[in-house]
């Protein structure tokens, strides 16, 4: 296995130097006689399949803090309590990713590798809903033209039905029978060369786009209920990328906080609901996603409050990510999207539409798909499930039950925060961070300076408590 990995990491770093022809312009790219100008398929979807799980984290780094689910680890933080900041990075790796893809899908259509051109259409749609998610409006139509100097914005809503056109055509390449080169087991980082479960995370991600329209008067939960269906059917299906330089990009968070660089503090919002302080029930996925303090408790720290323990940060003794976890330890994978959140989706899906014994049912399978997910002792798997507060009866099943399980299964994954924001916010007991900019929670980011110092189409960031077009 490390043969394999040095080989494919090895393969990765070569599809990282290749020009990126179609938008050098754009990005500013000085030339180099080093850079691959024709890199075979294979390292281009290692690449892109690598770069975009690396972009899953870099974005959840982010939103993990409006979530709650991290806070920092100092007073006033500018992540924590709102500020505008500037995240000229995130933004650049994300195109830096899509223009990649780009150059992938040409060269699939050129070459008539069909799976090539629908994981090229699936990865773009990814990353394309993780730009509009943080920002709203954002160059796409005119952004991978070489041309094009400084390209357009196009609307949020015209870039939402963009990835899902995206989704529905890889669907469509991906289930054809003809493609000329066929994908790479050893260079497909995130599902290993099996098309059809490319074909099962298309829907998956069809199925969370459909489903973050749930404010919205074209809300249709049968529709939802239909890419379900075609989805994920167990854990061995989830899009998740474990390929990295040194360890998953969690665990160096983690290991730099054990040598007081530090970051990786867990909320006290999310170790409360954890604790069961404000669900009622003790969950059993916190031994699985953090570790006690000396003291042998489970102690988050306030948003925006930062250090409540000791002043010189040297002993544990609050709560942090941890690299005995099984999602953030150094070989862990990152998880782009996964089998207890689709069934999730089903519940919420599914309750909406009224049929209360399919949400039942799914609701209770995400859980204990969560609970193996995270290696949580069968005992103390079943002691959740079987508690009163969790096991309501499809009756009693709502969609506060649903959101609280979803933001346990979502931990550190960029789409909490589009549930937070559907959700209002509504988990119980949270609260604005202490010494907010916002006097209300926060709903967008601030376009980055990068981005605005090169390219005079950006627009002038709104305030950051405006809602994007589906969370109005």
């Amino acid at each position: 296995m490390k043969k394999i990995f040095r080989y494919t990491f090895a393969l990765v770093m070569m599809g990282a130097l290749f020009s990126l022809q179609s938008c050098e312009d754009y990005f500013d790219l000085d030339e180099n006689p080093n850079l691959v100008n024709n890199p075979p398929l294979a390292t281009m979807l290692a690449t892109t399949t690598q770069k975009t799980g690396l972009n899953t984290q870099r974005v959840a780094n982010i939103t993990s803090y409006f979530v709650q689910y991290l806070a920092g680890p100092v007073a006033g933080g500018s992540t924590d309590t709102y500020q505008v900041t500037d995240y000229t990075s995130t933004w650049d790796a994300l195109y830096l990713a899509m223009a990649d893809i780009y150059d992938m899908k040409q060269r699939g259509i050129e070459a008539g590798a069909s799976d090539y051109v629908g994981v090229a259409n699936v990865l773009m749609a990814y990353n394309l809903s993780l730009v509009t998610d943080l920002w709203g409006d954002a160059p796409y139509s005119e952004a991978f033209i070489s041309t094009t100097l400084t390209p357009g914005f196009d609307s949020q809503e015209e870039l939402y039905n963009t990835s899902l056109q995206l989704i529905d055509e890889a669907i469509a390449e991906l289930s054809r029978t003809d493609s000329n080169v066929l994908l790479d087991p050893e260079s497909d980082l995130i599902h290993g060369g099996d098309k059809e479960n490319w074909i099962k995370t298309a829907y998956a991600l069809k199925a969370r786009f459909l489903n973050k329209l749930s404010e919205t008067a074209s809300y249709n939960p049968e529709a939802v209920l239909s890419a379900v269906d075609n989805a994920y059917t167990s854990n061995a299906d989830n899009a998740t990328m474990s390929v990295f330089q040194t360890r998953n990009p969690w665990a160096t968070v983690a290991l730099n906080n054990e040598n007081l660089l530090l970051g990786g503090w867990l909320s006290e919002q999310f170790v409360e609901h954890l604790k069961g302080t404000t669900t009622g029930v003790f969950d059993p996925r916190i031994a699985q996603i953090t570790d006690t303090t000396i003291t042998g408790e489970y102690i988050g720290t306030p948003n925006g409050v930062g250090n409540v323990g000791t002043a010189s940060n040297t002993v544990r003794d609050e709560s942090y990510i941890s690299r005995n976890s099984p999602l953030t330890g150094d070989e862990s994978p990152l998880i782009l999207i996964s089998y207890p959140e689709v069934k999730l989706i089903e519940a919420e899906a599914a309750l909406r539409a009224g049929q209360t014994d399919r949400a039942y049912a799914a609701y209770l399978e995400a859980i204990e798909a969560s609970m193996d997910l995270l290696e949580v002792e069968p005992a103390a798997a079943e002691e959740y499930l079987s508690d009163p507060a969790v096991a309501v009866g499809a009756s009693n099943l709502t969609l506060d039950l649903i959101f609280d399980e979803k933001y346990v299964v979502t931990y550190l994954n960029p789409e909490a925060w589009n549930d937070a924001r559907r959700y209002d916010y509504a988990y119980e007991g949270f609260e604005l961070p202490a010494n907010a900019d916002l006097s209300t929670f926060i709903r967008r980011v601030a376009y980055p300076q990068g981005e605005a110092s090169k390219n005079p189409n950006t627009p002038e960031s709104p305030v950051l408590s405006e809602e994007l077009w589906w969370d109005e």
